[in-house]
């Protein structure tokens, strides 16, 4: 009678194996701390490779969650063994693809009550984002990033005009134009803009041009 419940075991688990695998609903196994035990094609294939590929990956790595305290909330469920069904709100990007959203619903899962249960993580897709145009490149010429960079060491407009060949009118000139550009109030948030914008070196001093270092 073991032995009969043994092959029946075996059966039923090579019927399961083969549904896993053929179900079109991406599907995964992981343990409670969510690395990746067991993916199916469907579950590969949203995140650009394949099954074997992501035996041990983090699937909340592999699926970006929208919220952090539903991972919080989820963690703490499981840490008390409660055996409810839970889900994430998520995001990716399979490789050269647009990015997707949808929801990951975990199950607890195990042969007894007092087991350590392991997730089985299934993936609903709700739509796709247009991927968000690349900032255009910020442009300045070598002099006016020079005049940014006299400016952050407290140089006056005198002494940026005698350090670049100007007149105190022409660096007047450069700067109204750049406090245009990027909307500057002042001096000193023009200063600001020019580091947040990598126009200048952010560790060197005296400051100077990125390009320069």
């Amino acid at each position: 009678m073991g032995e009969r419940a043994e092959r029946d075991a075996v059966v039923w688990r090579n019927r399961a194996l083969l549904l896993f695998d053929r179900v079109s609903v991406p599907v995964a196994v992981c343990d409670v701390y969510g690395a990746v035990l067991l993916a199916n094609p469907a579950m590969a294939a949203e995140c650009g490779t394949s099954p074997g590929r992501l035996r041990g990956r983090e699937v909340l790595e592999l699926f970006r969650p929208q919220e952090a305290t539903q991972v919080e909330r989820i963690a703490e469920a499981l840490r008390l063994r409660h055996r409810s069904r839970y889900q994430v709100s998520v995001c990716w990007q399979p490789s050269g693809a647009v990015e997707r959203y949808g929801e990951l619903t975990a199950d607890p899962v195990s042969d007894s009550v007092e087991a350590t249960p392991a997730l089985l993580v299934m993936l609903r897709v709700l739509g796709e984002r247009a991927p968000r145009p690349e900032a255009p490149p910020v442009r300045v010429t070598p002099v006016e990033a020079r005049i940014l960079a006299l400016l952050a060491g407290g140089a006056t407009t005198a002494r940026a005009a005698r350090e670049t060949g100007l007149t105190r009118d022409g660096v007047t000139y450069h700067l109204r134009r750049l406090s245009t550009r990027w909307g500057a109030a002042n001096r000193t948030e023009l200063v600001a803009r020019a580091y947040a914008l990598g126009v200048l070196a952010a560790e060197a001093w005296p400051p100077a041009p990125a390009g320069d270092t």
